[in-house]
C-alpha cells in the first residue's frame, strides 16, 4: 500500500483514480510498459487471497464471538452459522461488482486496505501481549528474544502508518 501510494499520488494523485486502468496507468512512471501487467498480476493476486481470507475471517470471528461451531474442518450441518456467515460475506464480496450497486471496485479496494490497516494496530498488540503470557499460551509460550523485537518492530511500524493515516499525512 505504501509503495503504490508512493508511487502514484505523486504523479496522478490517489484522489483521481477511479478505475483499474488509470491506477496500471499512474504506475507507469515506476514500471514502465509492465505497468498494466504488473497491476493486473497484482489485482488477481489480491483477489484470489482477499476473498477466501476476508470471508473465512468474517465466519470465524462471528461465529466464535457468538460461541458456534467454526472450522472448514467441520461438516456444514454442524457449523451452519459459521458456513452462513461464509457464504453470505463472498455473496457481499461479489455483489460490489454488479454494475447498478455503482460500488467503484478501486475505491473499495482502498478502503478495505485502510480499514485493515488500522484494524491490525489493537490486533498486533493484544497477540504481541499475549503470547508471551504462559497463563495464555501454555507450553505454545514464545520467549525468544529476536521473535519479540521483530514483533515489536512490526507492530510500531503499523502503529505509525495507521497514525500517519489518521492524521491525514
Amino acid at each position: 500500500m505504501v509503495t503504490a501510494a508512493a508511487t502514484i499520488h505523486p504523479h496522478q494523485g490517489a484522489e483521481t483514480i477511479n478505475s483499474a486502468q488509470q491506477a496500471a496507468e499512474a504506475l507507469r512512471p515506476a514500471a514502465g510498459r509492465a505497468a498494466e501487467v504488473l497491476f493486473a498480476l497484482g489485482i488477481i493476486g489480491t483477489g484470489l487471497l482477499a476473498v477466501p481470507v476476508l470471508a473465512g475471517s468474517a465466519a470465524y470471528g462471528v461465529g466464535e464471538a457468538l460461541k458456534w461451531p467454526t472450522g472448514i474442518d467441520r461438516k456444514a450441518h454442524k457449523a451452519k452459522g459459521f458456513y452462513g456467515i461464509l457464504a453470505a460475506s463472498t455473496l457481499v464480496g461479489l455483489a460490489i461488482n454488479i454494475p447498478a450497486l455503482h460500488v467503484n471496485p478501486i475505491r473499495a479496494l482502498v478502503w478495505a486496505a485502510v480499514i485493515n490497516g488500522v484494524a491490525a494496530v489493537p490486533v498486533m498488540i493484544i497477540t504481541m501481549l499475549m503470547f508471551s503470557r504462559k497463563s495464555i499460551m501454555g507450553p505454545f509460550t514464545r520467549t525468544g528474544h529476536m521473535l519479540r523485537v521483530v514483533g515489536w518492530i512490526a507492530t510500531g511500524v503499523m502503529t505509525v502508518a495507521a497514525g500517519l493515516y489518521l492524521v491525514g499525512l
